[in-house]
């Protein structure tokens, strides 16, 4: 039963993998869901970026189509730390120029020291964010 859990997270890897690298020598785009969800927004390559979210967001149907449901997901705090946690990744990256699939999937890929230091940003402040809270037990 626990080798399942490894491949089901190893087949998504693949397949994350697979669209970034479909996208980039197709389309020449890098994967970044926050620079394809900006653009979109604006209006830019509406195919292609319309696409990509929509293959996102069915994603889980199909996932559920194909097992019978979705995994067990526990979310322990509240909806207030929930919105200020998704507003500081927002404001994060677009500080940082891209969000982690785009500088974690493409960025580390193509040895960009730029997504490199973004990386290692990312996961200082999970690290730092993770203990402060189990520290303040939130």
């Amino acid at each position: 039963m626990r080798m399942n859990t490894y491949l089901l997270s190893l087949s998504g890897g693949l397949l994350i993998g697979a669209s970034a690298v479909m996208l980039l020598l197709l389309n020449g785009r890098i994967a970044g869901i926050s620079g394809i969800v900006g653009r979109l927004a604006q209006g830019i390559g509406l195919t292609t970026n319309l696409a990509f979210v929509l293959g996102l967001l069915l994603g889980p149907i199909v996932y559920m189509l194909a097992f019978g449901g979705f995994p067990a997901a526990e979310i322990t705090v509240g909806w207030p730390l929930i919105i200020v946690a998704g507003l500081l990744v927002g404001f994060g990256s677009r500080m940082g120029s891209g969000c982690t699939s785009g500088h974690g999937v493409l960025g580390l890929a193509t040895l960009s020291r730029r997504s490199m230091a973004a990386v290692a940003t990312f996961l200082t402040a999970g690290v730092v964010a993770v203990a402060t809270l189990r520290g303040l037990s939130i």
